[in-house]
């Protein structure tokens, strides 16, 4: 069955394609809002697991929530067990997995956990 076309799912996606990086729901809902007052956060969950089963946009967990991203991103974060706190970071390299995968990386989702050095 084929989903209708309607002028809440034009703005939500619009409003998606704006988007450069991660988002939550909670995001893209307070940013719809302020076109369309009435839209509900159920209605932007359910365009974003529509969006998701067709794979036009993808997901990560980050501290227990959902992310969305419009591009097959790498989504790496420290969490500091004494503090808590946690920063995003990149990996410019993945040549450790070659042995260790039999196949090719799309994607990844890394989280370290540890404890940050007093400077």
């Amino acid at each position: 069955m084929k989903s209708r076309n309607t002028k809440q799912k034009e703005i939500i996606d619009k409003e998606i394609e704006k988007i450069k990086d991660f988002f939550t729901a909670e995001d893209l809902h307070n940013t719809v809002k302020k076109i369309y007052p009435d839209i509900g956060l159920a209605t932007i969950y359910r365009f974003l697991k529509d969006l998701k089963k067709k794979k036009k946009i993808h997901t990560y967990t980050c501290n227990n929530r959902l992310l969305y991203s419009r591009d097959k991103r790498s989504h790496c974060h420290f969490i500091c067990e004494e503090t808590g706190k946690m920063i995003h970071f990149d990996v410019d390299s993945l040549d450790f997995l070659k042995n260790k995968i039999p196949g090719s990386i799309s994607s990844f989702q890394i989280e370290v956990k540890g404890r940050y050095e007093k400077k």
